[in-house]
């Protein structure tokens, strides 16, 4: 080979070498970016995911810190029926102690309640009934939220007695009766409310009003009576009552007729609402200053003696000191009660051997059904609804008399105008006039002492039907329980206690049953979330392999 061609194939394999370096250059050069493409797409995989998933650990430690303050479930029923009113928030909100809330049940207790109730009564009426008992537990869990706004808490905890006897062993202590399961037990303290299984039940009741005009229809109870429980544990000062009951064993007042009036008094709205009550042997028992703050006496059916009348003067006189109170209603047919009346006069009060009737403004067809109003407002107090009806039925008219003594005469409770009086000891009963009459009536002795004013306060009711348990069950119909309580707490210097309007519970338009309810919670909390995470799981994996 000649030296011209060994040259000639250096210097081609030379291009050639050049030609390959060149091409692995450009070769290099395409496939750089396409690294720095996967790379990049890969690393913006994982930083999405690290964000996604920070994201969503933010949002529920947010969502929990909001649901520990403030509620996070939108009450869309056309009665509201899962949602508390101001009355019951603004009273949680100025707890300042811890409040325990045991249910002696599992919460699937009271959709067993709402299951059989709404069979009885579908069945029954042959209609479809809602009774909404799954309400109970839903404003318990209100009751808490609305708590940790304020200084103290609301602690719910569910127990099943079954499993765990004893997780109610501490609060018996404090409570004589039994805790048995169905039961709400509220604490504070040493301070223990029983709501047993029975008044758990009758948290919704028939509406009566509803019921004369051939509806059936319900009323929810509950919160009032929650919200009452927890208010009166909270109390540190309870009022103490000693509620007369017997005489030397036997019924002061005639149990059949009266008898579901005195219940309802001491129960429905003195016990309800954070009174201490006890009931008495006025014969045989003392009523001291220093057990008690107050004495109820309701519809005597006998005369007392004088040394009973005695013990009535003395508690009121309380060694000259004062500041003791109570209460006084009639019997409607008792008229020859001499000592009681005496006793009665020495603080300037008359009860008439008159009962008053006003065709114009009664309650269905009875003229001794009657509608009465608030003659002073001050000793009532703010009602939360003023315009309510207040009724009293076979009322004895009460009257102020002039007497030498301190006493001042407030007259409280009145009837119209178009009312008058008939005579109940004649045969035939004389009308009188038509015009205004006492219904209630407050006595006060007061004494001074250096700066302090202490005052005795004796409160005479015409009627203790002014206590019926209709009447202060249904405070969105009837305006009994908010007056009532009103006075006695203005009269005690009570500062707690609030009657909440009963919830007139409507067709809900939507009423889910439990097993509907579970099927959309798992949708909604975890089907959807899931499809919209593997969605996007997926879109990324493919955009990172293009």
């Amino acid at each position: 080979m000649s030296k011209k061609e060994i040259d000639s194939k250096k210097a081609e394999e030379t291009v050639k070498k050049t030609v390959d370096e060149a091409a692995d250059v450009e070769a290099a050069s395409v496939k750089a970016p396409d690294k720095h493409r996967k790379l990049k797409y890969g690393a913006m995989f994982y930083v999405i995911i690290a964000l996604v998933i920070a994201v969503v650990v933010i949002l529920n430690i947010m969502v929990n810190v909001v649901a520990k303050r403030s509620p996070v479930k939108i009450d869309i029923t056309p009665d509201n029926r899962y949602e508390l009113t101001d009355e019951s928030i603004n009273a949680v909100k100025a707890l300042d102690k811890d409040v325990e809330v045991v249910v002696t049940s599992e919460k699937d207790y009271f959709t067993a309640l709402r299951n059989y109730w709404e069979s009885y009564y579908t069945g029954g009426y042959g209609v479809p009934t809602e009774i909404p008992y799954d309400m109970i537990p839903e404003l318990l869990d209100k009751y808490s939220v609305y708590a940790q706004q304020g200084k103290g808490g609301i602690n719910v905890k569910y127990v099943d007695l079954d499993k765990d006897p004893d997780a109610v062993a501490k609060f018996k202590k404090n409570y004589n009766g039994d805790i048995q399961r169905g039961s709400i037990v509220i604490a504070c303290g040493d301070r223990v409310r029983v709501l047993d299984a029975n008044e758990v039940n009758n948290m919704m009741t028939v509406d009566q009003v509803a019921m004369q005009s051939q509806q059936l229809k319900f009323l929810f109870t509950g919160e009032s009576t929650l919200t009452s429980a927890i208010t009166s544990v909270t109390d540190a000062h309870p009022v103490k009552v000693a509620f007369v009951k017997t005489m030397n064993n036997i019924a002061v007042y005639d149990e059949q007729g009266y008898g579901g009036y005195a219940e309802s008094f001491e129960k429905e709205l003195l016990t309800k609402n954070g009174y201490d009550c006890t009931d008495i042997d006025i014969a045989q028992d003392e009523i001291s200053p220093e057990d008690y703050d107050m004495v109820v006496l309701l519809a005597p059916s006998v005369d007392f003696t004088e040394d009973i009348i005695k013990k009535f003067s003395d508690f009121l006189y309380n060694g000259g000191k004062y500041d003791r109170n109570m209460i006084y209603a009639p019997d409607v047919s008792k008229t020859n009660l001499p000592n009681i009346d005496e006793f009665l006069a020495d603080w300037s009060i008359k009860v008439e051997n008159n009962i008053i009737l006003d065709e114009t403004n009664a309650v269905g067809n009875s003229p001794s059904n009657i509608i009465v109003s608030v003659s002073d407002s001050e000793t009532v107090g703010t009602l939360p609804n003023d315009r309510l009806p207040i009724i009293s039925q076979y009322t004895r008219e009460l009257t102020p008399i002039t007497k030498n003594n301190e006493a001042i005469v407030k007259e409280v409770l009145k009837s119209s105008a178009e009312s008058y009086s008939a005579d109940i000891t004649q045969d035939e009963p004389e009308y009188g006039e038509k015009g205004e009459r006492d219904v209630v009536l407050l006595s006060q002795k007061q004494h001074s002492e250096d700066f302090a004013v202490y005052t005795s306060s004796l409160l005479v009711l015409g009627s203790p039907t002014l206590a019926d348990q209709n009447f202060l069950q249904q405070t969105s119909s009837v305006n009994n329980a908010s007056v009532l309580l009103g006075i006695v707490n203005n009269m005690t210097g009570k500062e707690k206690g609030v009657v909440i309007a009963d919830k007139n519970l409507q067709s809900s338009f939507i009423a889910p049953t439990a097993p509907q309810l579970k099927k959309i919670y798992v949708t909604v909390v975890w089907i959807i979330p899931f499809i919209i995470a593997a969605v996007g799981v997926i879109v990324l994996l493919r955009r990172r392999n293009k």
